[in-house]
């Protein structure tokens, strides 16, 4: 007996926080974000170019000799 009363007030409590819940109001949406500022994603990019190929040559030779010294 005390198990069906446990289900009828567990269905009874479940009931009545679903209809709570469906009654509230709706939340506005917040505001949208501001675009981001119109910045340039090429300046410099011929620098940056270069110093990759000087980085890449001088760590391509620092490997080569290195692994000719070793062998």
């Amino acid at each position: 007996m005390r198990t069906i009363m446990n289900k009828i007030i567990t269905i009874l409590v479940v009931l009545f926080s679903i209809q709570g819940v469906l009654a509230a109001t709706p939340v506005e949406p917040p505001p949208p974000t501001p675009p981001p500022p119109g910045l340039p994603i090429d300046g410099g990019l011929v620098v940056l170019f270069l110093l990759a190929l000087v980085s890449g040559y001088y760590l391509s030779k620092k490997y080569i000799s290195t692994k000719k010294g070793s062998i």
